[in-house]
């Protein structure tokens, strides 16, 4: 196959308030065919998301905004553009956007696309269905500012185990308790 696909550089900017150093990021193989919504997704799961209940907005380098119009409610601002429907061909090499998911907590993400195009065979070794993140950095934050299991935001975190790993069961021989003398 010819190299006729993106590779989307995406870095996460912000989000709930704070400016992220170093940016974690991801490497996306798309294809033009594609569209923004898929993209969104793939970003989205790439990046650990897993309350999906929030909406997206796309920023091109024109000003242009993709978002999903039918979430709206016939109030999305004036010239935007359907994400389900706009496709990625829009895009060109080297071109830079912003995409920006959950507009209270604000995670912006820096995107731009190859100079060179790919070839998704060689890359990903098949024709994904959807866009597919194929290499990446970083530590992702949580979608909601938690660190463990019931964080409240205000309580300090639970104390880890005298011994590491003595809290998990034998599965695997290095953890569990371990029998003395060994």
């Amino acid at each position: 196959m010819a190299r006729t696909w993106l590779s989307i550089r995406v870095e996460l900017v912000s989000g709930r308030g704070i400016d992220l150093w170093p940016r974690p990021g991801r490497v996306f193989a798309a294809s033009r065919s594609h569209t923004f919504a898929q993209l969104a997704d793939a970003i989205d799961l790439a990046f650990a998301r897993w309350d999906l209940a929030h909406m997206h907005m796309f920023t091109l380098a024109d000003q242009t905004q993709v978002t999903p119009l039918k979430l709206w409610d016939g109030e999305a601002p004036e010239g935007s553009t359907d994400s389900d429907r706009t496709k990625l061909s829009r895009l060109g090499r080297g071109d830079q956007f912003a995409y920006l998911f959950d507009f209270g907590d604000d995670w912006a993400h820096l995107c731009t696309v190859a100079e060179s195009r790919i070839d998704p065979l060689e890359t990903l070794g098949g024709l994904p269905a959807e866009p597919m993140p194929y290499f990446g950095w970083g530590d992702l934050p949580d979608q909601y500012g938690r660190r463990w299991d019931g964080d409240d935001g205000e309580s300090q975190p639970p104390k880890p185990p005298r011994r590491p790993l003595a809290d998990l069961p034998p599965l695997l021989p290095w953890w569990g308790p371990r029998q003395r003398g060994q």
